[in-house]
């Protein structure tokens, strides 16, 4: 048997299903340097200003997949998070790939010969309009130090086996790290209880 919603009826003789304020203006109540915030008639979301995306790395070097941690405003604290950066924030002709290239070498201190696009995705639909492309890194090897810019992040590198992926991150998260939300890529198969052979 399937259930069938019934239509949204918003009082306006609107029967199609969608709610009127998806259609309506958008108005922007805030915006700053680097973050607005709108309002669509009753949804109210945050996105970054120019519509600037990010991309996400999955990089490992001798099998060992690479961290970065870092301490971010918004958590109060550090975070473990796979490399990632923002595309054409400073350079609009900044591509996916040229952009995760350098954030691994800046962030990471590693490099790549290749960029593999897996897919674009939202980290928080409900509330974000920030999107992100998932790349992996080919033919990954070690160039510098990594670390970020000077002067502006501090960052600390972790190569992990996958293996010890979970037990890192209980140790991380015990120490008062916070998790970001696209370390579930690596560790989706040891929480669904699927491991690699």
């Amino acid at each position: 048997m399937t259930l069938r919603q019934a239509p949204f009826d918003s009082g306006q003789g609107r029967q199609d299903g969608r709610d009127p304020d998806f259609d309506a203006p958008v108005e922007t109540m805030w915006q700053g340097r680097f973050v607005q915030a709108c309002r669509r008639g009753k949804w109210e979301y945050a996105g970054r200003v120019g519509g600037i995306r990010a991309v996400v790395i999955h990089a490992e070097h001798d099998g060992k997949l690479i961290l970065v941690e870092q301490y971010r405003v918004a958590v109060g604290g550090p975070c473990l998070e796979l490399p990632a950066g923002l595309v054409g924030d400073h350079d609009p002709s900044a591509t996916v790939e040229s952009t995760a290239v350098a954030e691994l070498e800046e962030e990471t201190g590693h490099t790549a010969e290749r960029i593999e696009r897996l897919g674009e995705f939202h980290a928080s639909p409900g509330m974000l309009t920030e999107s992100f492309t998932l790349v992996r890194a080919h033919g990954v090897r070690r160039v510098g130090e990594g670390g970020g810019v000077a002067g502006e992040e501090n960052i600390t590198v972790h190569l992990v086996a996958p293996a010890d992926l979970p037990a890192f991150v209980a140790e991380r998260r015990a120490a008062g790290v916070a998790m970001d939300v696209k370390l579930l890529l690596p560790l989706a198969p040891y929480l669904l209880g699927t491991p690699p052979a």
